[in-house]
């Protein structure tokens, strides 16, 4: 979905029925979600972990400004991503695929929709894997030239983000600083996610991403600056995250709402699309893989704060993904106990 070729008018499979379309004008942009200072320890280390666990409990997102991760860096990475996405279609097209259970695919989102044919949303993704330290490089795109490179050097950078931010979220919870990396498994699922949303004729018709929660545990988002795009649930309405220069948006996934025994949220969150200017995201996951149980932490459990959520393989909750495919999805809601024997969506 080359720049360049964008119509003037949006086809029939890319048009929302109405109840579903994304009403921007009833977007609030008078409020956003938390933005964090992780330099701030002149105040005391302690004022950061309160600041995560409100936005935690609150949100489910926030924004970290002063990360440690070169503003350089960062920039030859959303370079890098961009111009991936603008090679020739013909080029790309090896990476295409259907399947999702492929490590490395380019593909498009679609939603189903009640009696008539899927609607394909407004973007291009391109998802592959990445490791802080193992060399993962073959398995990456050849062009551009400094993909492999770029790509390598930004996830040691953001592993090590990572690392200090289960370590803030965990205290937050009253935990010891590694409990919730130690729960997510010695071996996780670590997947990076770009999008691309060109100009889009009609914004109000479509959407770039459909509204969903993350199956992963954490997420680190490096975004264009400039161009205003995701949107999260937040009271009911949908509130605008606009870029902040310099930051990453951080957001929980489902895996942390069942390990924090629902105090931290996993919440809905969208990406629209705008008529003027091409938007790039980097989506960073880190979840656990198929075989580690994930559960209410035993600590975060008593008498008061029964358990919500029954303990399950991930392989498990990963099926029950794959099940409502193409769906508004409530993954995490399916292992709720209350809702045991009941269909969830």
């Amino acid at each position: 979905m080359a720049t360049d070729l964008v119509p003037m008018s949006l086809s029939p499979n890319l048009i929302l029925p109405e109840d579903m379309r994304p009403k921007l004008s009833q977007v609030s942009n008078l409020a956003s979600i938390p933005i964090i200072d992780l330099n701030e320890d002149q105040n005391g280390h302690g004022n950061i972990v309160q600041k995560i666990s409100q936005a935690c409990e609150e949100y489910g997102f926030f924004q970290v400004i002063n990360h440690g991760v070169p503003e350089e860096l960062c920039t030859r990475m959303m370079n890098t991503i961009t111009e991936f996405f603008n090679l020739p279609p013909e080029e790309k097209a090896q990476f295409f695929s259907t399947d999702p259970t492929k490590e490395v695919r380019l593909f498009n989102y679609y939603l189903k929709v009640k009696d008539q044919e899927n609607v394909n949303m407004w973007s291009e993704s391109f998802s592959q894997p990445w490791h802080p330290h193992d060399n993962f490089s073959d398995l990456l795109p050849k062009n551009p030239p400094q993909y492999r490179e770029v790509f390598g050097e930004y996830a040691k950078e953001i592993g090590k983000l990572n690392t200090r931010l289960f370590s803030l979220i965990s205290q937050g919870l009253g935990l010891e600083e590694d409990c919730i990396q130690k729960k997510l498994g010695d071996n996780p699922r670590l997947n990076a996610q770009g999008n691309y949303y060109p100009p889009c004729p009609e914004p109000e018709l479509t959407l770039g991403l459909a509204v969903h929660t993350d199956l992963s545990a954490l997420t680190v988002v490096l975004q264009s600056e400039g161009v205003t795009g995701l949107q999260v649930i937040k009271d009911g309405k949908w509130v605008s995250v606009d870029p902040v220069p310099n930051a990453f948006v951080v957001n929980l996934g489902d895996q942390i709402q069942v390990l924090s025994n629902g105090r931290y949220k996993s919440v809905h969150h969208r990406a629209v699309t705008n008529k003027e200017k091409l938007r790039v995201s980097l989506a960073m996951f880190y979840g656990p893989n198929k075989e580690t149980w994930i559960g209410p932490i035993e600590e975060l459990v008593d008498e008061e704060h029964p358990p919500v959520y029954r303990r399950y393989r991930q392989a498990e909750f990963l099926e029950e993904f794959m099940r409502q495919e193409g769906t508004r999805r409530m993954v995490k809601e399916a292992f709720e106990i209350r809702n045991q024997g009941k269909p969830v969506n």
